[in-house]
């Protein structure tokens, strides 16, 4: 073995090692159509003002944010028309609980005794997650300037008075004022459970709604057929990487075998770095996935094709691989940066299962350009300082000068 190759060689095993362990260790996260979920359309209620488009994005935005703040995977949200709203959640099959994190305004009011609205949920600095004396969950509230100055003159007037505290008119919690509250701090209890309070502190982190939104329609999408498909998906996957397999063994040999190695190195890491990164495995992602291992193929074909051209000009078989490799990624680089190009369009204008696609095509396309240019490489490196006449024998017919 040529100097060099040995910790090449060693350095690729400890790559497949890290992404066996990766792939081993962290669970996939399945999209909507292989997890199942809710299925949610809201529509602009009209009644409360002119429905714009500005206000529009402002409820898209905010629900946005709603549904990160509760780490929801791969969550569709998008626009329908000029008043709709289209909101798909993965693993979620509480109904209840979709409602309450896309569906409410989030209207948070503090009222004196004689139902007048002092001061809402505009004034809060902070929302977090505490526990009330008892240490059964609650909501902290911490207000800005004005509205510490509003709620100490609540505070203040209605002293030894009941006020209550709404949520988009519900009331939360009735309070005996029983002192002055100077410093513009409060605290929503009520026998929440931990779900709840941690749901009631999203909502009001994110900001109320800039208009009402009704819920139209909401259904559970159930994973049967989810399931059904991963199986379909994952029997043609092994099917046609078994091809592709026996295909490069037949028609190169020996080469052949390195570029099999090569593609299930190329399987292990791509699988690898999406466990690793927590990627949403949805079906166009499968897709993804398997056209990306076309073109992995296709560059170890490029690559072998350019080193039998150079044999059949006389050169040597390590300068022929050489060459052969130097020439061939230029093709490689070209083929791959345009569809690249195309997977990061996609992932910046496109939303849900589109994104997950782009994911799975970008990562798998740098993969496969790691594995045909470094992979491929050490290994057939290696293969000539062990074999170099059967080598030099199956990439070409003819006679060739071995190195």
């Amino acid at each position: 073995m040529r100097r060099g190759s040995g910790w090449k060689l060693g350095a690729i095993l400890a790559v497949l090692i890290a992404a066996g362990v990766l792939l081993f260790l962290t669970p996939f996260n399945l999209g909507l159509d292989l997890k199942g979920g809710v299925h949610v359309v809201l529509e602009a209620d009209e009644s409360a003002g002119p429905v714009t488009d500005e206000n529009m994005n402002g409820v898209v935005s905010i629900i946005e944010r709603r549904i990160n703040a509760l780490g929801v995977a791969e969550p569709l949200i998008q626009r329908q028309g000029s008043r709709r709203m289209i909101i798909e959640l993965p693993g979620i099959h509480n109904q209840q609980q979709a409602i309450d994190t896309v569906g409410k305004t989030a209207l948070l009011e503090f009222k004196d005794p004689h139902g007048k609205t002092v001061l809402d949920g505009s004034y809060l600095k902070t929302v977090q997650l505490g526990t009330d004396r008892y240490g059964r969950p609650a909501v902290d509230l911490e207000f800005d300037r004005e509205g510490v100055r509003l709620f100490a003159q609540l505070t203040t007037r209605y002293q030894g008075q009941l006020t209550k505290i709404v949520l988009d008119g519900e009331i939360l919690q009735e309070v005996m004022i029983r002192e002055p509250i100077l410093e513009g701090k409060a605290q929503i209890t009520g026998g929440f459970s931990h779900e709840e309070a941690r749901h009631m502190v999203v909502l009001l982190q994110e900001g109320s709604l800039p208009i009402p939104m009704e819920i139209m329609e909401i259904r559970n999408v159930g994973p049967i057929l989810g399931q059904d498909s991963i199986n379909r998906s994952f029997k043609a996957g092994i099917a046609g990487i078994i091809l592709v397999l026996v295909y490069m063994f037949a028609y190169y040999k020996l080469p052949g075998l390195v570029a099999d190695f090569a593609l299930l190195a190329y399987a292990v890491i791509l699988l690898g770095v999406l466990s690793g990164f927590h990627a949403v495995l949805t079906l166009p992602g499968i897709a993804g996935i398997i056209l990306s291992v076309g073109m992995a193929v296709d560059a170890n074909i490029l690559i072998f094709e350019r080193i039998r051209e150079e044999l059949t000009e006389g050169k040597r078989l390590r300068s022929a691989i050489n060459v052969g490799f130097n020439r061939a990624f230029k093709t490689i680089l070209d083929s791959n940066i345009t569809t690249l190009i195309t997977a990061v369009v996609l992932f910046y204008i496109g939303t849900g299962s589109v994104r997950g696609f782009a994911v799975t095509l970008g990562l798998g396309i740098l993969t496969s350009m790691f594995t045909a240019i470094v992979v491929t490489r050490v290994i057939l490196n290696v293969m000539v300082d062990f074999q170099p006449e059967a080598m030099a024998r199956h990439f070409s017919a003819g006679g060739v000068k071995k190195s």
